[in-house]
């Protein structure tokens, strides 16, 4: 029986091994995703194998999106937002602790700039740019006071989180893309994948380059303005606010904010992320998009491996920075 036994898990292994043996054939497929379009591209020997992949991809995906989307009313998230102020330690999935215990970490190392409780004014600034009307005061004073991550309290031994102000609410949008890319490429490696690229709405994550390649061609920047890059094993994401903004009293607030603020970004701005993975490159354009060039100097020493590109409008004028190979 014992004999049995390994003769079929060495023919398997060798079955398997023939199928990857095969050369492999570039595959893409594209679905709609947390409100954009996500972008699958791999090399795989076969069909039959590229389809298997391809859905255990997606159902990896679709998991994620009713533990993290705020726009899902029975989401995991608005769940535990809606204890927010009772005073209960709710156990949470290990998938909604991870994302949110990333994101504190990147809150707190950027002093604020990034926050996953921004919530409120998540709500407030879409309502705003949708009415083309822009908020009250009032309404902006009682929707700031709400925003600090240090309201979230994390119990790891008990996968346990308090959110202890009443009224906050957990966004996790400039993070979440970056997170599933991550996890996707997981599910992609677990089944032999090696040669892949992501991408969620421009968030993207790579593997091995193509078969034969030094990297995956990777064009970064803006209009005429473009870099060609070679790449493989990093997160790459380019955030900007050149078609979402909202105007008032002579002024264009983007739809990126300050969560020290409260307010969108007055200085127009786009930046580019290069980071170890999808996470940290989803985060870190708003961390340095709100930083901007001048604090942006000292702030990517706290971010090992990262480099960034700036570029701002001063009096009318393009501005750029890049920060170069941050070891």
């Amino acid at each position: 029986m014992v004999r049995h036994t390994v003769f079929l898990a060495v023919l398997f292994a060798l079955i398997n091994g023939w199928a990857y043996a095969q050369p492999l054939r570039r595959y893409v497929f594209d679905r709609g995703l947390f409100g954009t379009e996500f972008r699958q591209i791999f090399y795989a020997p076969n069909d039959s194998t590229a389809q298997r992949v391809r859905q255990a991809v997606n159902a990896r995906m679709d998991s994620l999106n009713v533990v993290m989307s705020d726009y899902l009313d029975g989401s995991e998230i608005n769940r535990l937002s809606a204890t927010a102020g009772s005073g209960r330690w709710v156990a949470v999935s290990p998938d909604l602790f991870d994302v949110l215990s990333r994101a504190v970490s990147i809150a707190n190392a950027s002093g604020g700039l990034f926050d996953p409780t921004i919530g409120p004014l998540s709500q407030l600034w879409r309502r705003a740019v949708r009415r083309n009307l822009f908020p009250t005061k009032p309404e902006l004073r009682k929707a700031h006071r709400l925003v600090d991550y240090r309201y979230i309290e994390f119990d790891a031994n008990q996968r346990k989180i308090l959110l202890k102000k009443p009224g906050m609410r957990l966004d996790v949008g400039g993070i979440g893309q970056g997170y599933a890319n991550d996890e996707a490429m997981k599910v992609l490696q677990q089944l032999g994948i090696k040669s892949a690229l992501l991408d969620i709405g421009g968030d993207i994550r790579l593997s091995d380059p193509p078969p034969g390649e030094r990297g995956w061609r990777i064009l970064t920047g803006f209009g005429a303005d473009t870099t060609t890059l070679f790449l493989s094993h990093v997160g790459i994401t380019a955030s900007g606010a050149t078609h979402r903004f909202l105007d008032h009293n002579g002024k264009r607030y983007s739809h990126l904010m300050n969560p020290r603020t409260g307010l969108g970004l007055l200085h127009h701005v786009q930046t580019t992320i290069l980071a170890p993975d999808g996470t940290q490159a989803d985060a870190l354009t708003k961390v340095f998009s709100v930083a901007g060039i001048r604090k942006s100097r000292r702030l990517v020493k706290r971010f090992p491996g990262v480099t960034v590109w700036i570029t701002e409008e001063r009096n009318g004028k393009p501005v750029k920075w890049h920060s170069k190979e941050n070891p």
